[in-house]
């Protein structure tokens, strides 16, 4: 973590998830996506976000298919694992 992406030659996948947004601090078995981005705008965002990562000239720069069903493999370097949040305070 002391260098970044660009100093490393690293690489990165890009995947939509909205999942991750999903608020279970509600009682019941369904989580709440009621903050998840509308599909349009999300795509939007989606997209911006490859283009500028490709504009940075990252290494490689893999994408999936937005709102698409999709299995991948994935081995993370360390046990780390960082909760992003701009909307709440925890």
């Amino acid at each position: 973590m002391n260098l970044s992406l660009l100093a490393k030659n690293g690489e990165f996948m890009v995947i939509s998830q909205f999942t991750l947004l999903g608020d279970c601090r509600k009682e019941g078995r369904r989580p709440s996506f009621y903050q998840a981005e509308e599909p349009i705008t999300a795509r939007k965002l989606y997209d911006y976000f490859i283009v500028k990562s490709r504009e940075k000239k990252v290494d490689k720069v893999g994408t999936g298919e937005f709102q698409a069903m999709m299995k991948i493999d994935l081995r993370n370097d360390g046990p780390v694992t960082l909760l992003l949040d701009s909307r709440t305070a925890f």
